[in-house]
């Protein structure tokens, strides 16, 4: 599982320089983050049972996340005028 955990980094570290070649710096730093976080759990050794848990705080705390920003945060645009 440790390894699932440094594969989740991989990526997440791509997308940050990804964004950050777009000049999408917040989202990019926001990436950047979740990349230490994930490769820091991913050599401490726990059992599979905790990084399941880990898992699961991480997905309810994104979401919560995602919804209070597109219902409160996020400015609908409508049309292209």
């Amino acid at each position: 599982m440790d390894r699932m955990y440094r594969m989740i980094s991989f990526w997440t570290g791509i997308f940050a320089v990804l964004f950050f070649v777009g000049d999408m710096f917040n989202m990019a730093l926001l990436f950047f983050a979740q990349t230490a976080a994930f490769l820091a759990l991913g050599y401490m050794k726990l059992t599979e049972r905790m990084y399941i848990y880990i898992f699961g705080a991480y997905l309810t705390l994104f979401m919560v996340g995602f919804t209070y920003y597109t219902t409160f945060l996020m400015v609908p645009e409508f049309g292209g005028h």
